[in-house]
Order: structure tokens, then sequence, then C-alpha cells
């Protein structure tokens, strides 16, 4: 039973957030296209890696590539849309161990801080808050034409499940479900400025 229920989901949500936030545009003229869109994460139960995804998620942003220094970001995830595709799983992932959807159906991203690295990077500074618990995280973050009015931020970043209390009780064991979590994203932006 206990390989049934996996951590990566709250991953899955600190990445989603960082991701939507530097992937963002100008204030009124970019928005996220959801459907073209996607936030994932890893962890590993039993030492085998398990992929899971976060199917309910948006992001409001304000981001001018040329002067990302002034741009801001935020993310929401709905937590209950959190799932591995298979349905015992998915059935426990939000429950109280795990994101007490009921409680906190949503986790969020608020950007801090974005910064050009160069050749279409930026490192993006910010509180992701999962299960009330709010912590500060450093999401690098890739953009590039996608052809037309659309452009794809992708990145890719770890957190440990523990620090947001997902996985609580006996899933506090991390020889069953691994602590760290590999989030990854994908985020089609429509109305985003030259690159």
């Amino acid at each position: 039973m206990k390989r049934l229920f996996h951590l990566p989901p709250f991953v899955a949500l600190a990445f989603a957030c960082a991701a939507a936030t530097p992937a963002g545009a100008e204030p009124a003229a970019t928005r996220l296209v959801a459907d073209k869109s996607q936030v994932t994460f890893v962890s590993k139960q039993m030492g085998v890696p398990v992929e899971g995804s976060f199917k309910k998620f948006d992001a409001q942003v304000a981001f001018d590539p040329k002067k990302p220094e002034g741009g801001s970001v935020a993310l929401q995830i709905d937590t209950a849309s959190a799932g591995f595709g298979v349905p015992m799983s998915d059935a426990e992932l939000p429950k109280q161990p795990w994101f007490d959807a009921a409680h906190f159906p949503q986790a969020s991203f608020q950007s801090s801080a974005i910064r050009a690295l160069g050749d279409g990077k930026f490192e993006m500074t910010g509180k992701l808050t999962i299960k009330g618990v709010a912590r500060a995280v450093t999401v690098p973050v890739g953009i590039v034409a996608a052809g037309g009015n659309y452009a794809v931020a992708t990145g890719s970043f770890t957190i440990q499940r523990l620090d947001y209390r997902v996985g609580d009780g006996e899933w506090t064991d991390t020889s069953v479900v691994a602590n760290e979590v590999l989030v990854r994203f994908k985020f089609t932006l429509a109305g985003l400025g030259p690159l």
C-alpha cells in the first residue's frame, strides 16, 4: 500500500509555481496557455523513480524579458489535481497525510525577484507555499520563442517534501518515499515580449 502514496505531487506543486513565474511576460498582454503547459514531479518510491503531474493550475504573469527585474509572477495550483494515473494512489493524495486538499486546496508561488542570466535564461526567487508552509525557493528558467505569439518557459528544481509536511505520520519514513522530489515544468505563454 505504501508504494501507492507519493510525495512528488507536493514537489510538483512547488515546481509549477516556480516555473510559471519566470515564464511570464507583459502584465496586460501575457497569459498562460494551460492546455499546452504541464507541471510534473518525480520522486523515488522504494528506490524506483515515479512520475506524476498536476492537472489544474493558473498564473498571473507580468514579465518583460528585456527588463526582468521589474517582473512578477503569481501561481496557484489545485492540490486535489495531483495524480500518478493510478486510481488508488490518486485517491490518497488529496488526503491529510499528503496535500490535505480539504484544508489547503491550493498551493501558491509569489515571485520576489527575477534576474537575467543571458541567452534566454533567468533565475527566479520567491516564496512557495504548500499546506500553509511558506519557504523561499530559487528556480532556473529558460525561455525560447515558439512561433507566432508564443514562447515556452521550461525548468526544473528539487525540493524536500518533508519541509512542507507532505507525507505526515508513517510517510515521514524516507526509505519508503524519498524526501527529495524533482519538479519539472513547461509553460506555454501567449503575448510575451521579445526575448
